[in-house]
């Protein structure tokens, strides 16, 4: 594994994913959030699309990485690029509660967040989710085209990084 990319919808655990195989592998680990969304001394602001594509294949000269977010379409150049997918496929049911769970955390200051953890954003968080669950068929029919290199886990917890499945 030397370019990773792994996938899920929100709250499935891919940067806990992500942190956990960089610091066993030694392979520095990006959010495709903060490549959208870029923090500079005036703010943060939204690249688009070609430019995000831009960020992506300059840090793809660096060699290895490991890239987690959810499905866009600027990132559809990583399906190619990674030699390994790793799919979070969490159940529906333990990603809603981590919704919750995060909002409670990030309003009591116990985690932080580069957005504003309202109301608003709780709501569009359970929507997402929502809505790749109805669009689950066309995202499973375009992970299929890169089927030698997906692993599909349920689950982030307890992984042992040493095992074949992650070599």
């Amino acid at each position: 594994m030397k370019k990773v990319y792994i996938i899920g919808i929100v709250a499935s655990g891919k940067t806990t994913l992500a942190k956990q195989l960089s610091n066993k592998r030694n392979i520095p680990w990006y959010e495709l959030d903060s490549i959208v969304h870029h923090i500079t001394e005036t703010g943060r602001f939204k690249r688009t699309a070609a430019e995000q594509v831009e960020v992506i294949r300059e840090i793809d000269k660096n060699g290895t990485w490991i890239f987690e977010g959810t499905d866009r379409e600027s990132y559809r150049c990583l399906y190619e690029m990674a030699d390994t997918i790793i799919f979070l496929d969490t159940p529906l049911w333990k990603r809603r509660i981590r919704i919750l769970t995060r909002f409670f955390k990030q309003n009591l200051g116990i985690e932080k967040c580069l957005y504003k953890p309202d109301i608003t954003m709780l709501k569009m968080m359970y929507k997402w989710t929502h809505d790749f669950e109805s669009s689950r068929p066309e995202f499973e029919a375009k992970l299929h085209l890169y089927k030698n290199k997906v692993i599909r886990l349920y689950d982030n917890k307890n992984l042992d990084f040493d095992q074949p499945l992650l070599n």
